[in-house]
């Protein structure tokens, strides 16, 4: 944190070339205008964006949908989170499906062939790469290239 004659800016670091600017413009002890600095990046309107909800929240008016996942995305994320909970709390993966997936229980020879065994696979391994790194990409929009 620093003071100037404009203020005190506050820098939140989340990450690599990833941070948050504030400024407080006037006295903060008395109430002094917040604002947000936004680099003119890719990000931008992104930030934005989260601007415009955060402004929205904090004057008690309707905010706006977050459009960055659509509700399969958002229903995609909730399964993967859920089946890592449970395989992490010793859960089989047949155990997942019938939970997660809706799946009713199945014989052995049933379950290897069974499609929702490839599926809580897949929501097990896009898991492991959300947590390994991939959750960044949430919280921007995708880009064409």
């Amino acid at each position: 944190m620093r003071t100037d004659e404009l203020g005190t800016h506050v820098l939140f670091e989340l990450g690599a070339q990833q941070r948050i600017q504030l400024l407080c413009h006037g006295n903060s002890e008395r109430g002094g205008a917040l604002a947000a600095l936004i680099p003119l990046g890719l990000e931008g309107l992104d930030h934005l964006e989260a601007l415009n909800r955060l402004l929205a929240a904090l004057h008690h008016r309707r905010v706006p949908p977050d459009t960055r996942l659509t509700a399969q995305q958002r229903t995609r994320a909730r399964r993967m989170l859920q089946a890592w909970d449970g395989s992490r709390h010793g859960a089989t993966q047949q155990d997942i499906a019938r939970v997660v997936l809706r799946q009713e229980p199945l014989r052995r020879d049933d379950w290897q062939a069974a499609s929702t065994r490839f599926a809580v696979m897949a929501l097990l391994r896009e898991a492991r790469a959300m947590i390994g790194g991939g959750y960044r990409k949430l919280l921007r929009h995708r880009r064409r290239s």
